[in-house]
Formats: structure tokens, sequence, C-alpha cells
């Protein structure tokens, strides 16, 4: 046969091998930040759940406190529908920045009414308070470390998604860049203070 045919079949079994692999890695890049993502919304929800708890453990004692329980709830719900919208979506698009929001917000509450719970000695020194508070600190730990890892995971997606040569196929496969988990205020950053 002749070289010429030779060499330029060569050269697209190349190309069609770089491509294959551009795009296998995406789609397992991809796979990583969205898994990464489904385990913040594993802790999330475990954070959803021991919350009702909390508020019900401490509506005997904060009778006169009411306002701030129902902001307490009032939050964790819009954190929970944000959180399923998020998840709906694999975390991306505006989903991660409402969530993000959400998550400041429900933190604000449980920090103030951490503050109220503070006027009340009977109620820091109950067990059931005591075994929330151990449950709520390590969930937030756990939630930290999700955040992080899915961080760590959409950046190495998006450095990979923009450098060259995967960068010219992108769009043509339909890869979108991941969003990171980020708070943007400053004062939501931090985790609520959950001592009793």
């Amino acid at each position: 046969m002749n070289h010429p045919l030779w060499i330029l079949l060569a050269v697209v079994a190349v190309l069609v091998a770089l491509v294959i692999g551009i795009y296998n890695s995406l789609v397992t890049l991809r796979a990583r930040y969205r898994n990464a993502f489904a385990q913040i919304d594993v802790q999330l929800k475990r954070r959803y759940d021991l919350i009702p708890n909390l508020v019900e453990t401490a509506k005997g004692y904060l009778k006169h406190e009411r306002e701030t329980l129902e902001a307490v709830v009032k939050a964790r719900n819009q954190a929970m529908a944000a959180a399923e919208s998020a998840q709906a979506a694999h975390g991306e698009g505006g989903t991660l920045q409402n969530l993000g929001s959400a998550e400041g917000a429900l933190q604000g509450a449980l920090s103030r009414l951490m503050v109220v719970v503070e006027r009340y000695p009977d109620l820091k020194a109950d067990k059931n308070m005591m075994m929330l508070q151990e449950e709520i600190t390590t969930t937030e730990n756990k939630v930290a470390f999700a955040r992080q890892s899915y961080n760590d995971a959409a950046t190495v997606y998006n450095t990979k998604r923009d450098v060259f040569p995967a960068t010219v196929f992108v769009g043509m496969f339909g890869f979108q860049p991941a969003q990171l988990f980020e708070i943007a205020n400053v004062t939501e950053r931090e985790a609520p203070k959950v001592q009793f």
C-alpha cells in the first residue's frame, strides 16, 4: 500500500484516540465532582434532620423565644429546598449560590438560637441537648470536609476542562464548568457555635 495513506490513517487513529481519552477523562472527573456534591447533600440532610430535634428539645425551655425557634425552622426549610434544587441540578448553574445563601441564613439562625440557649442553664445541662450538640458539631465537621472534597473535585474537573487540547472539545461535548461551593458573606463562613 501507499505510505502516505498509512501515515494519514495513523494520524487519524491518534487523533481519535486523543479525543476519546479527553472525553472519557472529562466524564470521569464530572462524575467525581457530582459524587462529591452528593456527599455534601448527605451531610446537609443529616443536619436538617437534627434541627427539628434541637428545636423540640429547646422548645420546652424557651417558651418566650418563639420567634427565634420559628426563624431556625424557616431557615432550615429554605436550606432544604435549596439543597434539593442543587442536588437535582448536580450542583450546576446558580443552584450552589442559592444553596450557599440558604446555608448562610441557616447558620445565622442557629447562631442566634445558641446565643439564646446560653441564657438558660437548665437547657444547657439537658442530656438531649448535650447529645444534639455533639451530633451537630460532628455533622458540621463532616459538611466542611464534604465541601472541601467537592471543591477539590470541581477544581480538578475545571482545570482539565480548561487546558488544551480539552478546551477545543468541551463545547462540542457539552461539558459545562463546575461551580465551586462558596459562601459569599464572610460572617456566614463561620460554622454555628454550638456550645451548651
